[in-house]
């Protein structure tokens, strides 16, 4: 039986020392996602130019993600072994020999064992990022040192799919960037004087199978947020070409959702510390298939269609870092680190199914699949969010409502939080199962 462990943050002093170790650790992870979301866009784009099937394109997207598989697996045993910084090293120069050898080839099934190549070691480096910050977080703090960790990783991203319009994806000089901007993202972590985590002990394993009985909502939440993010990002890229948008217009298209992702992160995630992450996610959700909905309605290369897709990714792409906390929320604090890298797995098997399932309904319904593909999955994740809530009942605000944030005021008005907290909390007295 887990029990809900609190580690109290000590006030202004604490985020200073916070601050000074992640600062390299964030400078870091900056650089690596420019040139990720760079190389990404880049590889997506010259999908399209080279004429490859639908299903050749989105095996191309999802074989990123069962690499994704691959190495939340096994840099858990390697930091076991040999630490944090060294895994880190060993993987962005991987990571870096991977972009570079997309653009000396031309031979798409080369694309698709490097591409899984990239996701191994992105995925790799998320398990050792997401590692550091758990040993550096305490329940009070951890949505916002998650969003913080989003914020970057997206917005970064973003900034790397804008670039596309400086390159021609067929030349090799893009790719060399990004392989660039990949190799300098090792100096920060190499070279900061705080010191990184003690290795990772056997004794923190912990299987899909118990972690489910422990906290089924995020075990289910972070799998239905893979397939949701797979299928966003891995297919923008091609639905845009599809669509006649010019490589500028594609450029935004897919970039939009990272700038969402980046504004909203930290609000959303300060809203979950202080309300029910539960409640803040399916609200999230419900306003992602809203904005798709109002995307299915009008043109796509108008400009109301930029800030429709913007607030789509705005909605999303938090909900990883809400799974996330919520499941560190209730996992033993021996089994924090094991349980990052089981969420990174559930996530990769979500995004594996999510570009698959968008390219499926886009041939047999046309581009318009894309946004029916993000319609269903959000709307499952928004359902699910509902179910579990009820199954397991808790207060639905953290805190008093004079002490809630404004983020987390946002979502609820004041007689809505008050009546829905009375009656779950003459409910929990029978609650009953894992949270």
């Amino acid at each position: 039986m887990t029990t809900h462990v609190e580690r109290r943050d000590d006030g202004p002093a604490a985020s200073r020392d916070l601050a000074l170790a992640t600062w390299a650790l964030f400078v870091g992870l900056a650089l690596m996602m420019v040139g990720a979301g760079l190389f990404g866009t880049l590889l997506g784009v010259r999908s399209e130019t080279e004429g490859l099937s639908t299903a050749l394109s989105s095996a191309i997207s999802a074989a990123y993600y069962v690499g994704f598989l691959a190495g939340s697996r096994l840099t858990l045993a390697a930091l076991g072994r040999v630490g944090h910084i060294r895994v880190y090293t060993a993987l962005s120069s991987t990571l870096a020999a991977a972009m570079i050898g997309v653009g000396l080839i031309g031979a798409p099934i080369g694309w698709l064992a490097l591409r899984f190549v990239t996701g191994l070691a992105i995925a790799g480096l998320y398990v050792v990022v997401e590692s550091w910050l758990n040993d550096l977080a305490s329940n009070e703090n951890r949505g916002r040192l998650l969003a913080v960790y989003n914020v970057i990783a997206t917005g970064c991203w973003g900034l790397g799919q804008l670039m596309i319009s400086r390159f021609d994806a067929r030349l090799v000089t893009g790719y060399a960037i990004a392989t660039v901007l990949t190799c300098l993202a090792v100096s920060p972590v190499a070279l900061s004087e705080s010191s990184a985590p003690p290795p990772i002990a056997e004794r923190e394993h912990i299987s899909l199978r118990d972690l489910a009985k422990v906290v089924p909502t995020g075990v289910g939440s972070c799998v239905l947020v893979g397939m949701a993010h797979g299928a966003l990002g891995g297919m923008s890229a091609i639905y845009a070409t599809r669509v006649g948008l010019s490589i500028g217009q594609t450029a935004l298209f897919v970039t939009a959702p990272m700038i969402g992702g980046m504004l909203f992160q930290w609000p959303i995630a300060a809203a979950s510390d202080d309300v029910d992450r539960r409640a803040v996610g399916g609200a999230a959700a419900t306003a992602a298939v809203l904005a798709a909905v109002l995307l299915l309605l009008g043109p796509p290369d108008a400009p109301m269609a930029l800030v429709l897709i913007g607030l789509l990714g705005g909605a999303s792409y938090p909900l990883y870092s809400i799974a996330a906390a919520y499941t560190n929320d209730w996992v033993d604090p021996e089994h924090v680190n094991a349980a990052a890298s089981q969420l990174i797995t559930l996530y990769g098997i979500g995004a594996i199914a999510g570009p698959f399932a968008a390219a499926g309904l886009m041939v047999a319904i046309g581009p318009e699949g894309y946004y029916w593909t993000l319609i269903i999955v959000h709307g499952l994740l928004a359902a699910f969010f509902g179910y579990r809530m009820r199954v397991w009942r808790s207060p639905l605000n953290k805190r008093p409502w004079n002490e809630t944030s404004l983020p987390a005021r946002a979502f609820f008005v004041p007689a809505t939080v008050i009546s829905l907290t009375r009656r779950s909390r003459r409910a929990d007295s029978n609650s009953t199962g894992p949270p």
